[in-house]
């Protein structure tokens, strides 16, 4: 038996004021990562919800496995319902978005501000496949279906629903596997 595909998903913090069917997206996306029997990696932030913490709950009602990422010390998150806890000792701002996107195998980014910029920019120097659900705004639609820069390492590739989203992650992250045991 092979490992589980270890799926991150990364989008805006509840600052950005998102609304009720982009929190609803993220719901489904981690629905579905857990219905395909991913584990389901997210931002486990600890001051406020988040579209990552949206895609946890929907992982966690759909029977699925969790691992959030904090930063700093101490497992005391917003999200109380997560199976597992990671505080890296690192901050916010390249630390902790490191530490969650090189454990994962695939990405998907939904909306998303400064945070999800940088997660997406880290995936893209790893080689992380990315997928960006488009039609919520934020920096997964400036890049559906666009390289990050002029090297084309790899496509951020958009997907039109939760769904789609989440078959292409699976399917980027067999490729992953492949090329990276």
């Amino acid at each position: 038996m092979s490992r589980k595909f270890q799926i991150g998903v990364m989008g805006s913090a509840a600052d950005l004021k998102y609304a009720k069917e982009v929190e609803a997206a993220a719901y489904e996306v981690g629905k579905y990562v857990a219905k395909m029997g991913g584990i389901l990696f997210f931002g486990a932030e600890k001051d406020s919800d988040s579209l990552s913490t949206a895609a946890c709950r929907g992982a966690k009602d759909a029977g699925g496995l969790t691992v959030g990422i904090t930063y700093g010390k101490g497992k005391g998150v917003w999200e109380k319902d997560a199976d597992i806890i990671i505080p890296c000792g690192l901050e916010r701002g390249g630390g902790r978005e490191t530490v969650l996107v090189t454990g994962c195998d695939a990405v998907i980014a939904i909306s998303g501000g400064s945070g999800t910029l940088t997660e997406l920019a880290i995936a893209y120097q790893a080689d992380i496949p990315m997928v960006a659900l488009k039609g919520y705004g934020g920096w997964a639609d400036k890049l559906a279906d666009e390289y990050i820069d002029s090297r084309e390492r790899q496509l951020t590739m958009g997907a039109s629903s939760p769904k789609e989203a989440v078959k292409k992650a699976f399917n980027a992250a067999a490729d992953y596997r492949r090329k990276y045991a």
